[in-house]
């Protein structure tokens, strides 16, 4: 006799999730992970399609505003490599602007060297 017996309901509850998901709330200046990840994969498509398939994959494919930050530093990489590290540094910096309240305290991105003359 099992104790918890698995059941179509159960599993496809716990696939696609069970209550609304866990965004904030669209008021002025705060952006949704929807709108955080389009702009990633805009940023992505400058590059083309080839070399920002495995990055385009898991922007789209990230499930939090914390996975979404961390990918950041692939896709600076990625632009890097295609437009020079200051394009790619100025566009990294719009998508940076975007989590600005979404983070919690211990995720802010520290300022670089790169931006001082």
């Amino acid at each position: 006799m099992r104790w918890f017996k698995p059941n179509l309901r159960n599993s496809l509850h716990a696939l696609f999730g069970g209550g609304p998901p866990t965004q904030p709330l669209d008021y002025e200046g705060v952006y949704t992970l929807e709108d955080i990840r389009r702009k990633m994969l805009d940023v992505a498509m400058s590059v083309g399609d080839e070399p920002s398939v495995a990055v385009r994959r898991r922007i789209r494919y990230a499930d939090d505003v914390e996975t979404l930050w961390f990918i950041r530093g692939e896709l600076m990489g990625l632009l890097a490599r295609a437009h020079g590290e200051m394009a790619a540094l100025s566009r990294i910096e719009d998508v940076s602007e975007m989590f600005e309240d979404l983070l919690p305290p211990g995720l802010r991105s520290r300022p670089s060297p790169l931006g001082r003359n």
